[in-house]
């Protein structure tokens, strides 16, 4: 009933930028807040930033300043810019957001992942 596809991965330079693309479709009543996370090879998956509805966003500590999260409420779609990229943001990121939906007549909230997009920074 409820999709998040995310997009924009690839392959970019060290120093170079890319904008990863979250969409969330299906009977979508409310989303509060979409996360952006990413799992690099051999680590744990770390939570970069995330955004509410109200615009309110938090970062990690390790990517403040280079990576900016907005959100378009009307299309239920989350972004991540990631500037200033360095070989260290290779992984694969994820977005994530406890979705309340309606089916029928009846809603439910549930926790939605998608299925990810491999960011790979290298020369």
């Amino acid at each position: 009933q409820v999709q998040l596809v995310e997009s924009g991965g690839g392959l970019v330079q060290p120093g170079g930028s890319l904008r990863l693309s979250c969409a969330a479709s299906g009977s979508i009543f409310n989303i509060n807040v979409m996360n952006w996370y990413r799992q690099a090879p051999g680590k744990e998956r770390e939570l970069v930033a995330h955004i509410t509805s109200g615009g309110f966003t938090n970062y990690a500590d390790s990517v403040k300043v280079r990576f900016t999260i907005s959100r378009d409420n009307a299309n239920n779609t989350v972004y991540l810019q990631i500037n200033s990229v360095k070989p260290e943001d290779t992984a694969v990121y994820s977005c994530n957001a406890p979705v309340q939906y309606y089916s029928g007549s009846d809603y439910y909230s549930s926790h939605y992942w998608g299925q990810g997009t491999q960011v790979t920074v290298s020369s």
